[in-house]
């Protein structure tokens, strides 16, 4: 990595160590922080080089940031090679990566729960684990309808929520204070 600048060193090397937090080997996460903050595409070569990882790593890491939608395939006017890039947008980065956590992980939960509220329990102790994921159901249920209605909004409007905060706490308070004055006031 001594031919990056100490600043993308420094990033490229945090997203390796904070890859295997977020189950993606180190190596992944190191080359999709140089392909992100890098001004132009990048090809195979380039990244092992700038990186000083074999071929073979940058070529299987590329396959599964491909996978996982994170980058994207390139070819420039006059090179027969393959270059790659990233969004350059964080909130599409994010979509990205919660819709694929989504397909990966939640759905196939779901769908075990589904199955399972299916079953008739037996006894009293199915008749518990089955109340018991049925609570998990409805929340991820909840959840997932929540994030596919985020999903809808434009990256302006996404940071405005997030923005918000506690605020829209105070916001739901107000309408039910408000409801409540309604309801007793007809």
């Amino acid at each position: 990595m001594s031919s990056l600048s100490p600043l993308v060193r420094s990033f490229v090397s945090h997203f390796g160590e904070m890859g295997s937090r977020w189950g993606i080997n180190r190596t992944v996460g190191q080359i999709y922080a140089l392909i992100y903050v890098s001004q132009r595409p990048l090809n195979a070569d380039e990244i092992g080089e700038h990186l000083e990882f074999s071929r073979s790593n940058v070529s299987m890491g590329l396959k599964e940031l491909q996978a996982w939608r994170l980058v994207q395939l390139r070819h420039l006017p006059g090179d027969r090679r393959e270059y790659f890039e990233a969004p350059g947008d964080a909130w599409e980065v994010f979509r990205t990566l919660a819709e694929e956590r989504r397909r990966r992980e939640i759905e196939p939960t779901l769908s075990m729960l589904r199955n399972a509220l299916l079953e008739e329990p037996t006894t009293d102790e199915d008749r518990h684990a089955q109340q018991r994921m049925k609570g998990m159901h409805d929340l991820i249920e909840l959840m997932t309808t929540w994030f596919d209605d985020v999903q809808k909004l434009d990256a302006a409007t996404l940071g405005q929520l997030m923005k918000m905060g506690a605020q829209v706490q105070r916001v739901l308070a107000l309408k039910d204070r408000l409801q409540g004055k309604a309801a007793r006031n007809p």
